[in-house]
């Protein structure tokens, strides 16, 4: 299509029946004019001309003649902007001051390095070195010099290492054999003690040491920015346990420290592991002793403007609606351009919307409007965006709105959806309830088992995951079958964010401090509940949970904290006690020091409360969560005589326990809650069910596309008696050959559910297809 923005029309580009038919004469066969395959497509407006590729070869058509000509070679097709998802990387708005080579002074002259323990500088075309420190000594040495403009001060820190906890791993199976190999590694632990940094000042030509009058600096390197004049420096201060943060400025003439920013909370500051906000926690602008802050503060995360001078802040966004990403800031115009979620009353509080607004917090324009999550792109004069939004149970919409005041210019395109409907493909229903104050929505979907009979009672799969750092309810539109592996078992499946999980309030969040034990879970019983007496299907007796990581922890929590809901948990690669999984993580949420609320989290020490059936699922090589996690909540859970299943998986990592691990999920999943065995696979039987695939005859034309799902497999069987080709039909509609097949042959075939496989005859003209599920497909290819 062709837009007049100013007019905000829209015409064909050009007659997709003639293409079709040019490329079909240009030797492209099985091109359809409603479904051109076109990739790479760029227009040369001034020329009338459009650029294209078709199955490896590159066109160009005349939009008047409709002419079409190969061309040779593709080089760089003109007017090419790539897809709505190829955007190219923002460059970040952010500004840190003056930074150079950290040894060598910005003017050449001086070269700052550690000779025994202690801070010299001799002149970088030779010379006697210049002690600048005397205090320095080997478990307490000066480390990285750090240059102001004038390149006669600098900082270095003294820096008192501490000893980082070890982890080992143990190798049980080589890959070259042998005996088992033991990895140690470091592993920072919550409550270690931590290298700690004391700041130093240092004046060259007057040879003067000034330790300014500022805390030691316990956590993290400092995040250091010299002042462009050369005059203060400053640097991050994050207290340990997250409860302060500090922007501190330190005057270097007169070695005087004050705070920029000083941030207190009763709960936690959200330093660690934050979400990418598409700029720093501060941002310092270039044209004005000003910083761009994003807190919490005021109960939601906001913009802030903090006047470098005074320290005085003003908020710029203020609201019950939490920014999510800063886009741009422009100095010049003194505008953030940024996207926030939750603004919308009556819409998903999680969808995400793009919005402008002044430094002075005056003149906020949303660009979006349309009950969805959004993603846009700017036209090069940034006077317009295509805005495309969809949601779980919407398909995408697209509109080109105007920049200046967000209106609608013209609507582009509504997604057809008729052939994904047509094979039996379901949306998720997007499901809200009150949660435990009764007042605020939780919310998620349900995933319904495939050819549902309302009149039956179906048991329930929770998919879990409720770290703090972020929210995980999907909220974009796919084609895929979500959870189909499961739901063409029998199953419900549901994911949903409680309190305690992020990109809602503060307060919504701050549930999870000292009380990762809780993970949302007196939420999503009454959510359960919920969706229970809407449907009586709902099978509220017969619910498990599954997840890995903080999943496994939560899931096996359910188990131990809400035995009376929960009652069947699979947990892979949990962290199973707070203290036993890194430092960074699990202080910003359960703080430090460490207490008795660490012990009243920790699944080891509340083993004995295990009334449900319990499988946990660890690789022996995982790196990010310690295994011996899981290992000692096995041990703990055997001491307390209960029953359970462990599953490990040699040289495995950090995970679900691949391929074995979710067969052995599956298999425990239908035993406990179906109240059925799975097939032998030491017998050849596949731990999936199976069913015979509908075979379509397709004697012209092109086969549907493939759509994204689960694992699953095919079992193909040429009952004709034609050799026949398989092939896999892509999401774009191309094939790829994957396999040949005798009269009489079989082969079985790794896909995913809703993968179309084409069966053709040796001169590749079509005979029919299949469409994969979540089971095991048997594909006979029928007689002729």
């Amino acid at each position: 299509m062709l837009v007049n923005l100013e007019k905000g029309t829209r015409n064909a580009a050009f007659d997709h029946g003639r293409v079709a038919k040019a490329l079909g004469a240009a030797g492209v066969g099985g091109v359809q004019a409603d479904r051109l395959p076109l990739e790479q497509l760029g227009f040369d407006l001034a020329e009338g001309v459009a650029f294209f590729r078709v199955k490896g070869k590159h066109f160009q058509l005349e939009f008047k003649s409709h002419k079409l000509t190969q061309l040779e070679k593709a080089g760089e097709i003109p007017g090419y902007q790539g897809s709505l998802d190829n955007r190219s990387k923002r460059k970040k708005e952010r500004y840190r001051g003056y930074r150079a080579r950290r040894d060598v002074s910005p003017d050449g002259k001086w070269r700052a390095y550690i000779h025994e323990h202690n801070l010299y500088v001799r002149p970088e075309k030779g010379g006697e070195g210049v002690r600048l420190s005397k205090d320095g000594k080997k478990d307490n040495a000066y480390q990285a010099p750090y240059w102001a403009p004038n390149s006669n001060n600098l900082v270095a820190y003294r820096v008192e290492p501490a000893e980082i906890s070890e982890v080992h791993l143990i190798e049980s199976s080589p890959r070259g054999g042998g005996k088992a190999k033991l990895h140690t590694r470091r592993y920072a632990l919550p409550g270690d003690k931590f290298t700690s940094y004391e700041l130093n000042w240092f004046d060259v030509d007057k040879e003067l040491h000034v330790k300014p009058k500022v805390d030691v600096i316990d956590f993290r390197w400092p995040n250091m920015r010299w002042s462009l004049d050369g005059r203060t420096f400053s640097y991050w201060k994050v207290d340990r346990g997250h409860q302060r943060f500090r922007l501190v400025e330190v005057d270097v003439f007169t070695g005087k420290a004050r705070d920029i920013i000083d941030e207190k909370s009763e709960t936690f500051i959200w330093t660690e592991h934050p979400k990418d906000y598409g700029t720093s926690l501060v941002t310092w602008l270039k044209k004005s002793r000003e910083i761009v802050y994003i807190s919490e503060q005021d109960g939601w995360r906001h913009l802030y403007l903090v006047g470098v001078a005074t320290g005085k802040q003003k908020q710029i966004t203020k609201g019950e609606y939490v920014l999510r990403y800063v886009d741009k800031i422009d100095e010049e115009k003194r505008q953030i351009w940024f996207r926030a979620s939750g603004k919308n009353s009556g819409q998903d509080p999680y969808l995400i919307h793009y919005y402008r607004v002044n430094f002075d917090g005056s003149g906020l324009t949303a660009l979006t409007d349309g009950d969805g999550t959004h993603g846009i792109r700017y036209s090069p004069d940034r006077k317009y965006i295509i805005d495309s939004y969809s949601r779980v149970d919407m398909a995408p919409v697209n509109e080109l709105r105007r920049v200046s005041d967000g209106k609608l210019a013209c609507k582009l395109e509504e997604s057809d959806i008729s052939e994904l409907d047509a094979s039996g493909w379901e949306a998720p229903e997007v499901f809200s309830a009150k949660g435990r104050d009764g007042k605020t929505g939780i919310w998620g979907f349900i995933c319904r088992p495939k050819d549902y009979d309302p009149k039956k009672k179906y048991p329930v799969l929770e998919s879990m995951y409720a770290g703090p750092h972020d929210s995980y309810v999907p909220k974009s539109f796919s084609s895929s079958r979500r959870y189909s592996s499961w739901t063409d078992m029998g199953f419900v499946v549901v994911k949903i964010d409680g309190m305690g999980t992020a990109n809602r309030s503060k307060a919504f969040h701050d549930v999870c401090w000292h009380n990762l034990k809780d993970a949302g879970f007196p939420d999503r019983i009454l959510w359960h509940k919920a969706v229970a007496k809407k449907y009586p299907w709902y099978d509220t007796t017969r619910v498990g949970i599954y997840g890995g990581s903080a999943g496994g922890q939560s899931s096996t929590g359910a188990l131990l904290f809400f035995p009376e809901f929960y009652k069947v948990a699979v947990s892979a690669c949990g962290c199973h006690d707070n203290r036993m999984d890194k430092s960074s993580w699990n202080e910003q949420w359960m703080g430090y020091p460490v207490g008795e609320h660490y012990s009243a989290s920790s699944n080891i020490d509340n083993a004995h409360r295990l009334e449900g059936k319990l499988m946990l699922i660890v690789g022996e090589l995982d790196k990010n969560v310690p295994p011996e996690s899981t290992f000692r909540l096995a041990g703990a859970l055997i001491r307390a005589k209960k029953e359970f299943e462990l599953v490990v998986i040699p040289g495995g990592g950090h995970g679900d326990g691949g391929r074995h691990g979710d067969r052995k999920r599956r298999a425990f999943f239908r035993r406990h809650l179906l109240g059925i065995e799975s097939p032998n696979p030491n017998a050849g039987e596949s731990s999936l069910p199976t069913e015979k695939l509908k075979w379509t005859n397709l004697a012209e034309g092109s086969p549907p596309r493939s759509l994204d799902g689960s694992s699953t497999e095919i079992h193909f069987k040429n009952s004709s008696k034609k050799r026949v080709k398989i092939y896999w039909v892509n999401f774009g509609g191309g094939l790829k050959l994957y396999g040949k097949l005798s009269p009489g042959g079989a082969r079985n075939q790794n896909t995913y559910s809703d993968a179309v496989w084409l069966i053709t005859d040796e001169k590749d003209n079509s005979m029919g297809y299949f469409r994969a599920t979540g089971k095991v497909g048997k594909a006979v290819i029928p007689g002729g």
